[in-house]
């Protein structure tokens, strides 16, 4: 099928002495999306560890194509070279796997056992878009589309002339039932698979309705074809065959599921589909993508950069995913994975906010607000069903990572000005979870040790010590605006604002660098600042001693002043990258991702550095974090199959791109500033959803001239290394010349060092 070629105007301009195509114009932004990015990744190494998601911005259901087996993780990788399925998915990280997974297989002949049914294909016979997927199966001489909606999908399978056309449904092990009925053209079932965090009752029911008679049918269970229609057992599926009497035989097929009930997949399937065909559905999920996507409008810069830029704002736009449905009466309901019933209102799921607060939720805050309301109050039924808000869930709580963040994606949300959700009851639950410890990471781990030392020790057996005390503390801070901002009494604020300052009882002013302390107040040792993992969390303390992201001032007086903070920021990249992994008894990808990059000890690879680059701001040498992130960009990402430099997770690394580019950064998640970079565009538009627009305009912007040399904020002369968020709410013109060489007299004020809590007056 031919595609809609890309749309734009392009020049060709001299970059860095090479010639890239220069593109003047976006039209249609989701053409410049590449859905493989991250794709080339295996368990040594990450470039993304994503899939090809066709799916529309926050589905409830993802669609893959799978090469990887039932159950892997890596259920599609590019280096594949056969595939065995098109499967729906709801799959945030190949380390968390998958939940409610089932698949459709076409074949051209009559083996339906998962390895034998497998085809070779080409990555030249493939079309990937977010809202559409073709593929040609060598082995079967069968090509394979499908297109979706948020609950559903159309299947178009084109088959050769043949007396064995079938199709698979496998609705995957762990329990799962079929049932053929050949009077409707209908299979519908359920799987239950799941990799944890769901109630016992757990069920992803499904229908799937066929435009042609079946020929054959017949249900299998594990290896063997029985003559039944309908069975329930370990690992059952269905394998129908069609007339296939001509080339070129098309069989359609609509699909839809629910985590409700059979009834409510019927449902789901009529509303989102109906009688729409497959053009319409492919049409109206092209234009839910640009629609989405054309809220950041960009120009003047390469084309690569264009597709890096749009590739990185499609990953922002899945998780956490939808969970809910609307029932019979048009009301939103859930299925809930904490308590196995039928709730009303709103759920979502798919994320971890160890990764998510720092700048997927602030975007989400700036660009998408909305949806970031209705996820605020699947939030308060979390906590509602389950006791606790869930620090990753999957789709409920998952015992994975460390920290108590969800106090920073609650915080902001209502600083950012997110309003009309039961914020009182969230207040409630913050409180709840910073006193205490909950299941599957919700909580806080040693919190008794946290509130009375005023650190988690390394010497009592709670692991990633050092690191759980630095994000307590921020998180704490968090709770405090949060407190102020609702108006709460100053003597219940008190002790939040005083353990923001616990990351302090970390600092170990021999090294300068944050350090394990154990219960007798004595540091822990031996002591390797290379050591990952241990004190730390997937990284060591040269990654996390920055990890102080609500009092940067602080840090900076810790270390002895301005100038020695910033002589330890650019040790970071003249260090060689070396490491000790003995904690984990193995290389683990984070560490090879950092040994790779040749950027010294930066691990942009996973999220305790991200913000480290513009840490700059603050000691008054902006131009340092100018230059580092302009290369970060160039060097750590790419529109391509091995396009992120570690794993994407969940939006996260994306937005560091997308903010980065944009040319600013949400440091601190809580506050209402953003860091200011280095644009790499010389336009782009924020269209807020207020109906105002904020422009940012770089013209003489190039490879280049990537130092900032003024700045006009509405006209105005702007000397300051943030902006407001408040500010930019109201729409404007933030105007940027930029240069070859650094200005070394802009920014370095006291007063446009972005905020720290040490300099508050108003705490």
């Amino acid at each position: 099928m031919l595609k809609q070629a890309i749309l734009f105007s392009a020049t060709l301009a001299v970059l860095g002495g090479a010639r890239a195509q220069w593109v003047d114009a976006v039209h249609d932004p989701v053409d410049f999306v590449n859905p493989l990015m991250g794709t080339q990744s295996t368990y040594a190494i990450s470039t993304g560890n994503t899939y090809p998601s066709i799916a529309l911005p926050w589905g409830m259901n993802f669609w893959t194509p799978q090469t990887g087996r039932n159950g892997d993780g890596w259920q599609y990788t590019y280096t594949a070279d056969k595939i065995r399925g098109f499967k729906q998915t709801h799959q945030p990280s190949p380390w968390m796997n998958d939940f409610g997974e089932f698949s459709l297989m076409p074949v051209n002949g009559n083996e339906f056992r998962e390895e034998k049914r497998a085809s070779w294909f080409s990555h030249k016979a493939e079309v990937v878009k977010p809202y559409y997927y073709s593929v040609y199966l060598a082995d079967h001489d069968v090509t394979t589309e499908m297109t979706p909606t948020e609950r559903a999908v159309r299947f178009r399978f084109t088959f050769p002339k043949t007396d064995s056309a079938h199709i698979v449904i496998d609705a995957y092990n762990k329990g799962s039932y079929i049932k053929i009925i050949p009077g409707e053209n209908k299979i519908v079932g359920y799987t239950t698979r799941n990799s944890g965090g769901v109630a016992a009752n757990f069920r992803n029911y499904f229908v799937i309705v066929f435009d042609q008679p079946f020929t054959s049918r017949r249900a299998w269970k594990d290896s063997t074809l029985t003559d039944s229609l309908e069975l329930t057992d370990p690992h059952v599926g269905a394998f129908v065959g069609f007339d296939a009497a001509r080339r070129g035989t098309v069989i359609n097929a609509k699909v839809a599921s629910s985590f409700i009930s059979l009834e409510q997949a019927e449902r789901n399937l009529a509303t989102e589909i109906g009688s729409d065909d497959f053009a319409t559905v492919e049409a109206k999920g092209r234009a839910v993508w640009n629609k989405t996507l054309a809220r950041v409008s960009v120009e003047g810069g390469t084309i690569d950069q264009v597709r890096t830029f749009y590739s990185c704002l499609y990953r922002m736009l899945f998780f956490p995913m939808r969970l809910y449905e609307k029932d019979a009466s048009g009301r939103i309901v859930h299925y809930s994975p904490y308590n196995g019933k039928v709730e009303p209102g709103y759920m979502f799921s798919g994320t971890g906010f160890w990764d998510t607060f720092r700048a997927l939720y602030p975007f989400l805050n700036l660009m998408y607000p909305s949806i970031n309301k209705e996820m605020q109050e699947g939030l308060v039924n979390d906590f509602k069903e389950g006791g606790w808000l869930p620090e990753w869930s999957d789709p409920g709580y998952r015992d994975v990572m460390i920290g108590n963040n969800s106090a920073s994606v609650v915080a902001d949300a209502y600083l950012k000005g997110l309003r009309g959700y039961d914020i009182n009851t969230l207040w409630q639950a913050l409180v709840k979870d910073a006193s205490a410890e909950g299941p599957d990471a919700a909580g806080r781990k040693g919190v008794g040790y946290y509130n009375s030392l005023g650190y988690v020790p390394y010497d009592v057996h709670i692991n990633e010590n050092a690191a759980r005390t630095l994000e307590y503390a921020y998180d704490d801070f968090c709770i405090y605006r949060l407190g102020k901002a609702l108006g709460r009494p100053a003597s219940e604020l008190e002790p939040y604002a005083r353990r923001s300052q616990n990351y302090r009882n970390l600092f170990d002013p021999s090294h300068k660098l944050m350090r394990g302390r154990n219960q007798d107040g004595s540091f822990a040792t031996p002591f390797s600042p290379f050591k990952w993992g241990d004190a730390f969390t997937e990284g060591n303390s040269w990654h996390y001693s920055w990890s102080v992201f609500h009092d940067v001032q602080g840090l900076i007086d810790l270390m002895g002043g301005k100038k020695e903070f910033v002589k330890m920021l650019d040790s970071v990249f003249v260090m060689p990258p070396v490491f000790d992994d003995s904690y984990y008894g193995e290389v683990i990808h984070e560490i090879r991702e950092m040994q790779i990059a040749g950027m010294g000890q930066y691990a942009h690879g996973n999220q305790p550095i991200q913000h480290m680059l513009y840490l700059y701001d603050y000691a008054g040498e902006p131009w340092k974090g100018q230059y580092w992130i302009r290369e970060a960009m160039r060097k750590l990402y790419q529109a391509t199959p091995d396009g992120y430099c570690g794993d994407e997770d969940n939006g996260q690394t994306s937005a560091w791109y997308v903010f980065s580019a944009l040319g600013f950064y949400s440091v601190c998640p809580g506050t209402d500033q953003y860091v200011l970079g280095t644009p790499l565009f010389r336009k782009a538009v924020l269209h807020l959803e207020n109906g105002k627009d904020f422009v940012i305009s770089a013209p003489n912007n190039s490879a280049a001239n990537l130092y900032v040399q003024s700045a006009l904020l509405n006209g105005q002369a702007y000397t300051r290394n943030f902006l407001l968020h408040s500010e930019m709410m109201k729409g404007g013109q933030f105007t940027l010349n930029m240069g070859a060489s650094p200005n070394t007299t802009k920014g370095v004020n006291a007063a446009d060092a972005p905020y720290s809590f040490s300099t508050d007056k108003m705490k």
